[in-house]
C-alpha cells in the first residue's frame, strides 16, 4: 500500500528504499491526507543564521531525514553550528561580521552552488526580511516561513498596525509611517507628548528600543537606536508609539497554512525584560484572566487570517492593569522563546515550519484547535554573556569552564557553550537557553534554579545570578509581574558573587609557571621538595585545659592571679611570629601554622600564651603572602582554644608603621578580640607614654589581657651608659601600673638584656609589684638568650620567650628545649617533655626548609655579640640583610650595620623597635647608599633628601623620644616643615568606617568585612592591592608552600583543600611554547579529571610585542572599556576639561551601543584610541586627570 501511495508522489520504489523512516513516515502522512495543496517533500534546509537556533533547526532536519546545510561567517569558522550540519560553506568573505549574515546575494548563492530546496532564516538577520523571502522565490528555493507579502506587512510596524486597525484589533496609538530622522521624532513627541516607545520598524527582539522621558532626550535615543537597528537589521527607520505605564508583555504562538487554517498555540509572557529585551519567558502566561486569554487568543487568530498567515509567527500585545490589551507587532518567524510553547503543547514548531512548507495542512498535522492543549508550565532562561552587576554589559572571552545542569524537567538549547568556546564581541550575547518543564510555576522555578546552580561558567561573566534572583522572587513565583519587574526590584541586583576558586587558582599556578613567583623572593634559593611530617594528634579528642580556660572563666584579673600563683617558670613559644620573622623574614604561611596548631593545643596547654600575630606578620600577610591576617587568626583559634593568644600592639600606632586616629586604634583592638586574640603586648617604639597609655585603654576596653611593655635599650649593668638607667625602667613601670596593666613586660627586642642587667631589673621590678605577673621578651642574637632567660627566672619572672629548637637561635628566641632542660628538677620546672618538643622541633625544621628563599642563614651563620655594639633588633636583623641585597648593598652589610650604629646615634640614641627601629635602618641605607657619614649627614642635612620614614620622624608622626630630638639635625632635615607636638593621633580627624566600607565595596564587591575595613585603615595601599590579587588568583593561601612560592612543575599531581569537604586535584600538563598574538602562553591542567587550561600573558615576551595597556586597578581618572567591543565615535580629544558623567568614547559590542562616561571632572590628558579600534574589555581608553 505504501508503494502505491509513492507511486502516486511520484517517488519510485526503488528510491524510497533509500529514504529515512522519518521521511516514509511523512510521505505516507500526505498520501493520506485529502488537502488540495500541493505536497513537494524538502530534502534539504540551509538555515541562514547562527548559534543555538541554527542547531535547532539542524536537529528538526535531522529528526525529519533532511539533509542540513550551515553558512559561517570567517568569524564563525571555529563555531559549533556549522560541525552540526551535513554540511557548511563560509559565506560573506572579507565582509565585517554581521554583514556576512545579512548578505542576500551571498546566501543564495551557496544554496544554488548546494542543491538546496529551502532557506530557514531563523530569528534576527535576515529573517524579516520581506525582500530575503522574495529572493528565495525568486531563486527557485522554498522560504520557511510567511510569505514574502506578509513579512513584509507584518515587519514593517507601520503596516501591521494599519492592518490590526482593519481587522478591529486594538493598537496603541503612535505614527503612521516609519521616521528616519531624529528631528521627525523630536516634532512628534512635540505634538503628541512623552513617555513614548521607539522602536525598530523593520526588525524585533529588543534591538533599536528606547523608552524616551525627556524632551532633551529625544534626538540623542533616536541616533543609538537607530543605529543599532541599522546594524541589527541593515535599516534604520524607526516606529514610535506611546508608552503604556507597567503592562504585561503577552504573546500568542500561531500557525498557518496555505489552505487558510490558522491556530493558536497559547500564549507565552514575556514581562522579565531588560532593554526591552527578553530574559525569562513563561507558558502558559501565569493569573491570566480566562476572558482575557480567550479575546487574546481570537484577536490573534483573527488577525493572521486576514492576512492569509502561513507558517509559525508570533502576535505581541500589552496588556495593562485594568485588563485592557493592545496589538503591538507580529513577528512573522520563528521567535527565540518558542521552546516553552513547544514543552506545554508537545508540538515541535520547527518540525511544523518544514511540514507546512512542504505543503502539509495543520489537520493533516493533526492541528485542529480542539486538539492543542497546554499542559503543565514551562519556562525559558537566557543566559547571556553578559555582567548585570554592570548593568548589562556585554563580556567576552574564551570559556575556560563550561559545565551545564542537566536533568529530569530541563531542556537545554545551546551552540558554542563548550570549555575553550571564544565568544566574540561581533554577535549576540545569548550563550544557552535553559528550558524548565513541570505541573507549575512553582515547580518549574524550582527546576530551573537547580539546574542554573548547577551551571559552572568560568572566563565570563553571566547573567545567571541574576536570573537566580528572579526565580526566587516572590512576586515572579506568584505570577504577578510587569515589564517594569526589573526596573522596580533593584535588589534582583544584589548577587553574592561566584567565587570560581579552582580556576583563579590555576589562573595563580599559570602565571607563577610563564612568568616566575609572584612573591619575591630573597635569595636565589629554591624550596624544599618535601612535605613535613605532621606530629600526630589524638583523634575527635578536646585539648587539655590551658590558661586561656582560666582567662575566658575569671577576666583578664583572674587570669593574672593565676600566672603569679604558678610555681614554674612560664614559657611563651614565640614559633608562629617572631621566630620566623627573625628567621625567615616573617613569610612563614597560615597553611604551614595550622598544619601544627592541633598538636600545639593538645601537647603544649601549659604555656603562658602563643605569640602568634600583630607586628609584621600583619602587613607581610597581605603584601606578599597574599592572605589574610584575620582570617588566619580564626583559623588558629579553632584549632587551639585552649592556649592564650598573644599580639604585639604598637601602641597608638596599631600594627602599622604612623599614627592613627584614635577609633582606629579602639576598632582595632575590639575586632581583634572577636577574632580570637587575648594579650596584647602594648608597647612605643619610643617608650612614649602617651601613644602607650592610648593603647592600654583600647585593649583594655576591648576585654583583653593588657600587658604594658618597656623597651628595652642600652646596658644598666653598664654605669658608663647613662641615657637608658635602672631608673628610668623603674619610672616608666610607675606609670604602666597606675593605668592598669595587668601584666608587665619587659621587651628586649635586640638582645641588649645581658644575664646581669636581667637580675638586676627583673629582681627590682619584682620586689615592687609583687602580685603583677612580669613577661620578659628577648632575641638571641648575641648567643646569651638562654643564660639570660634563665635568669629572668631566677629573679622572679613570671614567663620568659623561647622558640621551639629548630626555629631559635640568632636573631630569634632562645631555645625552648634548652630552657626546659636546664630548668629540670629545678623548682622552677616548666613541665614540659623534651621528647615532645623534639617532635615539634622536626615538624619545624623540616617545614623551615621550605621557606629556603627567605633563609637568614644565608647570610648569618652564628649568633654575633656585635649587636651589643650595632643594637639592632633581631626582628629587623634579617630584614635588613635582605633589602640590603635588593638594593645592591648586599656585599656592604657590614658597612650597613656600622651604619646603623652611627645612623642611631645621629637620631639621638632612640629606643629601636617598629616602627623607630625602622626609622634607624632606612638612615642607614641611606647612608651606604650614598656613601655618608655621620659628619657628613651633619654638615649637608639642608641639600639631602632623607628617606620619608625619617622625616616623619623628624616631625613628630611617631611621638617624642626619651631626651628629645637631636638639634638642630631636625631643624636642618626638615628645613622649615610642620612639627607634631604632643601625640600624634589626638589631632588626626576620627576614621569613617562606613564611607571606608562603602568605598572597598565598591572598588572590590560586596564581600568586605569589617575586618577588611581595619586592614585598611592600617595599611590603606597594602589592603587594595591584597584584595585585587585575592579576586583575581582566589585562595592561593590553601596551595602547599612550595607550589605557592614556585609553582608546580609539569607532570605534577597535588591537591588543594579550598575548604572543608572541597578538595581539588590538580595535574600540571604542559605549557605552549608559543605566543599568540596577544602575548600569551596557553597553560595546560587536569582538574578533578578534566581538561582544564589558562590563557597567561608573558610579561617579558610581550616587551617586544604591541599590546594594548590595561587599567591600573585603583588608578584614579584611567578610563578603561566597560565591555569588549569597537569604537564607533570619539567625543573627546587631549586637553579637553570634562564633567563627570560627561560622554566620551561610544563603544558597539554584541549589536549594543554604550557610551562611556567621564568618571569625575577633569582635563582629558591622554587618548590611548582610535576610531575603529577593537577594544577587550579594560582595555585603557584615554586618561582624565581629576581637578
Amino acid at each position: 500500500m505504501l508503494g502505491a501511495h509513492l507511486s502516486r508522489l511520484g517517488v519510485g520504489g526503488t528510491h524510497y528504499r533509500r529514504l529515512s523512516p522519518a521521511l516514509s513516515f511523512r510521505l505516507l502522512q500526505v498520501s493520506n491526507a485529502s488537502s488540495s495543496v500541493e505536497y513537494r517533500p524538502i530534502k534539504s534546509v540551509l538555515v541562514a543564521n547562527r548559534g543555538e537556533i541554527a542547531i535547532r533547526v539542524f536537529r528538526a532536519c535531522t529528526e525529519l531525514g533532511i539533509k542540513s546545510v550551515a553558512v559561517y561567517s570567517e568569524q564563525d569558522k571555529m563555531h559549533m553550528h556549522r560541525q552540526k550540519a551535513d554540511e557548511s560553506y563560509l559565506i560573506g568573505k572579507g565582509l565585517p561580521p554581521v554583514d556576512a549574515y545579512l548578505s542576500v546575494p551571498e546566501i543564495i548563492r551557496v544554496a544554488k552552488e548546494n542543491d538546496v530546496d529551502a532557506i530557514h532564516p531563523g530569528y534576527g538577520f535576515l529573517s524579516e526580511r520581506s525582500d530575503f523571502a522574495q529572493a528565495c522565490l525568486d531563486n527557485e528555493l522554498r522560504f520557511i516561513g510567511p510569505s514574502p507579502t506578509v513579512v513584509q506587512q507584518m515587519g514593517d510596524k507601520v503596516a501591521a498596525r494599519q492592518t490590526a486597525i482593519k481587522a478591529g484589533v486594538q493598537v496603541v496609538p503612535g505614527t503612521d509611517n516609519p521616521v528616519t530622522t531624529a528631528e521627525e521624532a523630536y516634532q512628534f513627541c512635540v505634538k503628541y507628548g512623552l513617555p513614548v516607545m521607539l522602536k525598530a520598524a523593520y526588525g524585533g527582539g529588543g534591538r533599536g528600543m528606547r523608552v524616551v522621558r525627556e524632551l532633551n532626550e529625544v534626538k540623542e535615543s533616536f541616533s543609538r537606536a537607530s543605529s543599532e537597528a541599522e546594524a541589527a537589521f541593515g535599516n534604520g527607520a524607526m516606529f514610535i508609539e506611546k508608552f503604556i505605564e507597567k503592562p504585561r508583555h503577552i504573546e500568542l504562538q500561531v500557525l498557518g497554512d496555505r489552505a487558510g487554517n490558522v491556530v493558536h498555540l497559547y500564549e507565552r509572557d514575556c514581562s522579565v525584560q531588560r532593554r526591552h529585551q527578553k530574559l525569562v519567558e513563561v507558558a502558559p502566561a501565569p493569573n491570566l484572566d480566562q476572558k482575557v486569554r480567550e479575546a487574546m487568543a481570537a484577536d490573534a487568530v483573527k488577525l493572521c487570517r486576514s492576512v492569509g498567515y502561513e507558517n509559525a509567527g508570533t502576535v505581541e500585545f500589552l496588556l495593562d492593569n485594568q485588563g485592557n490589551y493592545y496589538f503591538i507587532e507580529v513577528n512573522a518567524r520563528l521567535q527565540v522563546e518558542h521552546t516553552v510553547t513547544e514543552e506545554i503543547t508537545g508540538i515541535d514548531l520547527v518540525q511544523s515550519q518544514i511540514r507546512i512548507t512542504e505543503g502539509m495542512t495543520l489537520p493533516e498535522l493533526g492541528m485542529s484547535q480542539d486538539k492543542i492543549t497546554p499542559q503543565g508550565c514551562a519556562i525559558q532562561c537566557r543566559v547571556t554573556t553578559e555582567d548585570p552587576a554592570k548593568s548589562f554589559q556585554p563580556d567576552t572571552g574564551r570559556l575556560e569552564v563550561f559545565r551545564s545542569g542537566e536533568g529530569m524537567g530541563i531542556r537545554l538549547d545551546g551552540a558554542s557553550a563548550y570549555a575553550g568556546a571564544i565568544i566574540s564581541p561581533y554577535y549576540d550575547s545569548l550563550l544557552m537557553k535553559v528550558i524548565s518543564r513541570a505541573g507549575d510555576l512553582h515547580a518549574s522555578a524550582a527546576k530551573m534554579n537547580r539546574s542554573l546552580r548547577e551551571f559552572r561558567i568560568r572566563g565570563v561573566k553571566t547573567n545567571i545570578p541574576f536570573l537566580l534572583n528572579v526565580l526566587e522572587n516572590q512576586k515572579f513565583l506568584n505570577g504577578t509581574i510587569d515589564t517594569t519587574f526589573i526596573d522596580e526590584n533593584p535588589q534582583l541586583f544584589q548577587f553574592k558573587p561566584s567565587q570560581n576558586r579552582a580556576q583563579k587558582l590555576l589562573n595563580y599556578l599559570g602565571n607563577v609557571l610563564v612568568n616566575g613567583p609572584l612573591t619575591p623572593l630573597a635569595t636565589g634559593l629554591k624550596p624544599a621538595e618535601i612535605y613535613a611530617g605532621i606530629p600526630p594528634t589524638p583523634a575527635a579528642t578536646e585539648p587539655p585545659r590551658g590558661f586561656r580556660d582560666i582567662l575566658v572563666a575569671e577576666g583578664p584579673e583572674g587570669f593574672a592571679k593565676a600566672v603569679r600563683k604558678h610555681k614554674g617558670l612560664l614559657l611563651m613559644d614565640t614559633t608562629f611570629r617572631d621566630a620566623h620573622q627573625s628567621l625567615l623574614a616573617t613569610r612563614v604561611r597560615t597553611h604551614d601554622l595550622l598544619k601544627v596548631s592541633p598538636f600545639v593545643s593538645h601537647n603544649f596547654s601549659n604555656l603562658y600564651s602563643l605569640e602568634n600575630w600583630g607586628g609584621a606578620t600583619f602587613d607581610v600577610a597581605l603584601r606578599f603572602l597574599h592572605e589574610c591576617p584575620w582570617e588566619r587568626l580564626e583559623a588558629m583559634r579553632k584549632l587551639i582554644p585552649n592556649i592564650p593568644f598573644q599580639m604585639l600592639l604598637r601602641g597608638a600606632n596599631g600594627v602599622g608603621y604612623t599614627s592613627y586616629p584614635d577609633n582606629a586604634v579602639y576598632k582595632f583592638c575590639e575586632l581583634s578580640v572577636k577574632a580570637g586574640m587575648d594579650i596584647f603586648r602594648v608597647f612605643d617604639s619610643l617608650n612614649y607614654l602617651p601613644n602607650m597609655l592610648l593603647g592600654i585603654d583600647a585593649a583594655g576596653k576591648a576585654g583583653g589581657v593588657v600587658e604594658a611593655a618597656i623597651s628595652y635599650s642600652g646596658d644598666i649593668s653598664n654605669s658608663s651608659k647613662t641615657k637608658y638607667t635602672l631608673q628610668y625602667y623603674m619610672d616608666l613601670a610607675e606609670q604602666l601600673v597606675k593605668a592598669g596593666t595587668h601584666v608587665l613586660c619587659i621587651k628586649d627586642m635586640a638582645g641588649l638584656l645581658k644575664p646581669q642587667a636581667a637580675k638586676i631589673l627583673v629582681s627590682s621590678l619584682r620586689d615592687r609589684y609583687p602580685d603583677i605577673p612580669i613577661h620578659v621578651h628577648t632575641h638571641d642574637t648575641s648567643g646569651a638568650g638562654v643564660a639570660s632567660m634563665l635568669e629572668c627566672g631566677y629573679a622572679g619572672a613570671d614567663a620568659v620567650d623561647v622558640a621551639v629548637d629548630s626555629m631559635s637561635g640568632m636573631t630569634s628566641q632562645p631555645s625552648m628545649g634548652a630552657v626546659v632542660a636546664s630548668l629540670m628538677g629545678h623548682n622552677l620546672d616548666t613541665g614540659m617533655d623534651l621528647s615532645v618538643i623534639s617532635q615539634y622541633s622536626a615538624f619545624w625544621e623540616q617545614t623551615r626548609t621550605l621557606y629556603a628563599p627567605f633563609e637568614c642563614a644565608v647570610t648569618m651563620k652564628s649568633g654575633n655579640a656585635d649587636v651589643y655594639q650595632n643594637e639592632i633588633p633581631g626582628g629587623q636583623y634579617t630584614n635588613l640583610q635582605f633589602q640590603a641585597f635588593s638594593l645592591g648593598l648586599g656585599d656592604q652589610f657590614e658597612d650597613v650595620k656600622k651604619a646603623y650604629r652611627e645612623a642611631n646615634m645621629l637620631l639621638g640614641d632612640l629606643i629601636k623597635v617598629t616602627p623607630s627601629s625602622k626609622v634607624v635602618g632606612d638612615l642607614a641605607q641611606f647612608m651606604v647608599q650614598n656613601k655618608l657619614t655621620a659628619a657628613d649627614v651633619e654638615a649637608n642635612a639642608e641639600n639631602l633628601s632623607f628617606p620619608k620614614s625619617v622625616i616623619e620622624f623628624m616631625q613628630g608622626y611617631l611621638g617624642e623620644p626619651h631626651g628629645g630630638f637631636p638639634e638642630p639635625l631636625r631643624t636642618k632635615m626638615l628645613k622649615g616643615l610642620p612639627v607634631v607636638e604632643g601625640r600624634p593621633g589626638s589631632t588626626l580627624a576620627s576614621m569613617d568606617f562606613p564611607a571606608m566600607k562603602e568605598r572597598l565595596v565598591e572598588d572590590h564587591g560586596p564581600r568586605i568585612t569589617d575586618y577588611d575595613v581595619l586592614s585598611s585603615a592600617m595599611y590603606p595601599q597594602v589592603t587594595d592591592d591584597f584584595l585585587y590579587f585575592r579576586d583575581k588568583y582566589g585562595p592561593v593561601d590553601k596551595l602547599d608552600t612550595r607550589i605557592f612560592l614556585t609553582g608546580p612543575k609539569v607532570g605534577e599531581e597535588f591537591e588543594v583543600e579550598i575548604e572543608k569537604g572541597k578538595t581539588l586535584h590538580i595535574k600540571t600538563l604542559a605549557m605552549a611554547e608559543d605566543l599568540n598574538v596577544n602575548g600569551e602562553r596557553e597553560v595546560f591542567f587536569e582538574l578533578n579529571g578534566q581538561l582544564r587550561s589558562v590563557m597567561v600573558r608573558d610579561q617579558e615576551a610581550i616587551k617586544e610585542l604591541h599590546v594594548h595597556p590595561k587599567v591600573t586597578p585603583g588608578a584614579k581618572g584611567q578610563v578603561g572599556a566597560p565591555m569588549p567591543g569597537t569604537v564607533v565615535e570619539i567625543r573627546v580629544k587631549v586637553g579637553d576639561e570634562v564633567t563627570k558623567g560627561a560622554p566620551l568614547v561610544v563603544l558597539s559590542a554584541m549589536k549594543m551601543e554604550m557610551v562611556v562616561q567621564a568618571p569625575c571632572d577633569g582635563v582629558v590628558t591622554t587618548l590611548d584610541i582610535s576610531k575603529d579600534m577593537k577594544l577587550e574589555g579594560d582595555d585603557l581608553i584615554l586618561t582624565v586627570e581629576p581637578k
